[in-house]
């Protein structure tokens, strides 16, 4: 499990006063001003959060410490934010951050490994995980139900699968 944890991205410039659009990847969207100053994956910015507003395209509108024009926000474009852990509310066992799920290995529910998780998706609906692995031609989306993955074991690093039919 990784120390650090990304609850947003900065979307670009909006207006010319150096608010920007961010997209949240909290629970509740505005919720990613709570968690104190917000990091770049690398450590080396820093930024207290100030919302002002809610664009369309589910984006807030949003104002970074030491950003203070157009250029500076566009600068920030498709930086991600990071906040560690230890700040963000515990989980009900059966949620889980999508840092966790990255890199865990997939089995089947017959104990073939499948692969290996490279990405955690949402495209609306629900989270879908992106499969790799060895034996496979391209990735394989394997929806992220209770259905087509009855468990996952953080502490093992796995997943058991029950994917749908001809998936793999």
């Amino acid at each position: 499990m990784t120390d650090h944890i990304c609850i947003g991205a900065v979307a670009g410039a909006f207006g010319v006063r150096g608010e920007l659009r961010l997209k949240s990847f909290t629970a509740t969207p505005e919720d990613i001003a709570t968690y104190g100053p917000v990091t770049s994956e690398d450590g080396s910015q820093s930024f207290s959060i100030t919302l002002t507003g809610q664009a369309t395209k589910g984006a807030l509108i949003a104002r970074l410490s030491g950003v203070a024009t157009k250029e500076q926000a566009d600068a920030l474009r498709g930086l991600r934010l990071f906040v560690e852990r230890d700040r963000l509310p515990a989980l009900p066992d059966d949620e889980y951050y999508h840092a966790d799920l990255i890199g865990l290995e997939v089995f089947d529910t017959g104990g073939t490994l499948l692969g290996r998780v490279k990405s955690v998706q949402n495209h609306g609906a629900s989270d879908i995980l992106e499969i790799h692995g060895p034996g496979l031609k391209a990735t394989v989306l394997l929806p992220f139900t209770v259905e087509a993955v009855p468990t996952v074991d953080l502490a093992s690093g796995r997943i058991v699968a029950d994917p749908p039919e001809g998936l793999f």
